[in-house]
């Protein structure tokens, strides 16, 4: 996207002209549309939740300083409400609680992992990040399969580098924990004990 005709059009709308805020909707609402639906899972959900993206960015606006690229402050913003959204609604996500997980059982795991195929790899990982809280599978997603840096993460998501790293090592632990899970039948079945 052109961030210089961003910064006109965004000119253009603080000075009153509505109607050029319907040339950045276009611009961005299929990207804001798609981070929503990665984190609520729901159609209808996510282009509420990218209704309100826009309602947000249009009474904010004014406000933009331009230090970064619009389309990284509305991805922000998009987060912001798409995690509001699951908090108010109070969501029952699955939460897998594994605060002992031993390093040996997460080498097996790994060992497991190299034996599936790569579409049934990413089939698997995909399945068990979808078991995660919304924000855990953001994260993973945004650190190893966006390559996003810690700090890059930490902007988006609006967590102190510190508690990002926490909340990273958590977010593994429980993954490796489904994973446990999801491959010890798959592989017992296969190979007996």
């Amino acid at each position: 996207m052109d961030q210089s005709g961003d910064k006109h059009y965004i000119s253009l709308i603080i000075k009153g002209d509505t109607a050029s805020f319907a040339i950045l909707v276009d611009r961005y609402k299929d990207m804001v549309i798609a981070l929503s639906f990665r984190i609520l899972q729901n159609r209808e959900e996510a282009e509420e939740a990218a209704q309100d993206t826009f309602v947000k960015i249009y009474k904010s606006l004014s406000r933009f300083k331009g230090d970064s690229k619009f389309s990284t402050w509305l991805y922000k913003v998009t987060y912001n409400t798409c995690i509001d959204r699951l908090k108010n609604k109070k969501r029952n996500l699955l939460l897998v609680y594994s605060e002992y997980f031993e390093e040996n059982e997460l080498v097996s795991l790994i060992n497991v992992l190299d034996f599936l195929e790569e579409s049934e790899r990413r089939l698997m990982i995909k399945n068990c990040l979808d078991l995660l809280s919304a924000e855990e599978s953001f994260l993973l997603t945004l650190y190893y399969f966006r390559e996003h840096s810690l700090k890059e993460i930490s902007t988006i998501m609006g967590i102190k580098e510190n508690n990002l790293k926490i909340k990273l090592l958590r977010s593994r632990k429980k993954l490796a924990a489904i994973f446990k899970a999801k491959l010890e039948p798959q592989f017992i079945g296969q190979y007996g004990k």
